[in-house]
């Protein structure tokens, strides 16, 4: 790669049978190749060029990618400068199961077009990846099958609209919300959430949104800002407060922080104290 070229290839340990790729290329050309799994990619920046058996696509930003295992295909630069873009690498076992969950047609899903026009689905692809790189796995399972399923039903063979599926048993959002508010700092994934409760994940989303007006990952975060709130008021560094709470570091606390409250907290907890000591 050259020096405007940057790429990191990963996988979460907590996020299994989903690789992930944020990468800026320029002059690197990709030679044509499979996966065994899906690509779906979003375009953030550039023109992408993807070179497929039926002939030659690009997508350009806002652009989403979507190849099926074991097609062939190669990528590059489709205009001067290059691209960036976020991929996701599910596995099909990822994508059978977010498929059978949410009525889709059975045997193995495949996407009918290579290149789509979908910002929503660009969003949710980038949310996977920030919550991926700020150890929020609750937030990153949730945005991938959010993602997946809108996929699916947009732009998948056999598509049929909307997510149908068996609802969640009586009391499984307050159970859920239990085992977040007993493990705030080291919450279960969504998986295990489900697993708990007896219900599937869709149906769990479903039940939790609609008994508390938020998915389990936002109102994870509305409690621990609430906690970091308690700790500032007792004298707790930030930096402190954020990693007690489950925050990864002290950013992080201060971008969710700000968002729910409308101020930074070391300015909201030097502020707290000008106010006691009048």
């Amino acid at each position: 790669m050259t020096a405007r070229e940057q790429a990191r290839f990963w996988e979460h340990p907590d996020l299994p049978g989903v690789d992930l790729l944020r990468a800026r290329y320029v002059r690197h050309t990709f030679s044509r190749h499979v996966h065994d799994g899906y690509v779906i990619a979003a375009v953030t920046g550039g023109v992408e060029g993807i070179g497929l058996p039926g002939g030659a696509e690009v997508a350009g930003e806002g652009g989403v990618v979507l190849i099926n295992p074991e097609v062939p295909h190669t990528a590059y630069a489709g205009a001067a400068g290059g691209w960036s873009y976020r991929v996701l690498y599910p596995s099909t076992a990822v994508v059978s199961a977010v498929a059978a969950e949410t009525g889709g047609p059975r045997g193995t899903p495949s996407f009918t077009g290579p290149v789509v026009a979908d910002p929503a689905a660009a969003r949710l692809i980038a949310a996977v990846h920030e919550a991926a790189e700020q150890d929020d796995v609750l937030a990153a399972e949730t945005f991938l099958r959010l993602v997946v399923a809108r996929l699916l039903s947009r732009h998948g063979a056999g598509a049929t609209r909307g997510l149908p599926g068996r609802a969640a048993a009586p009391g499984a959002a307050a159970r859920a919300r239990e085992l977040l508010t007993e493990r705030l700092a080291d919450p279960p994934s969504l998986d295990a959430l489900a697993a708990a409760t007896g219900a599937g994940p869709f149906a769990l989303l479903r039940a939790f949104k609609a008994a508390y007006g938020l998915p389990p990952h936002a109102w994870l975060t509305g409690e621990r800002v609430r906690a970091a709130r308690r700790l500032l008021d007792a004298g707790v560094p930030p930096a402190e407060a954020a990693t007690a709470v489950g925050f990864t570091d002290q950013p992080h606390l201060n971008r969710h922080f700000g968002r729910i409250v409308g101020v930074p907290p070391g300015a909201y907890q030097r502020d707290r104290r000008t106010v006691r000591a009048r």
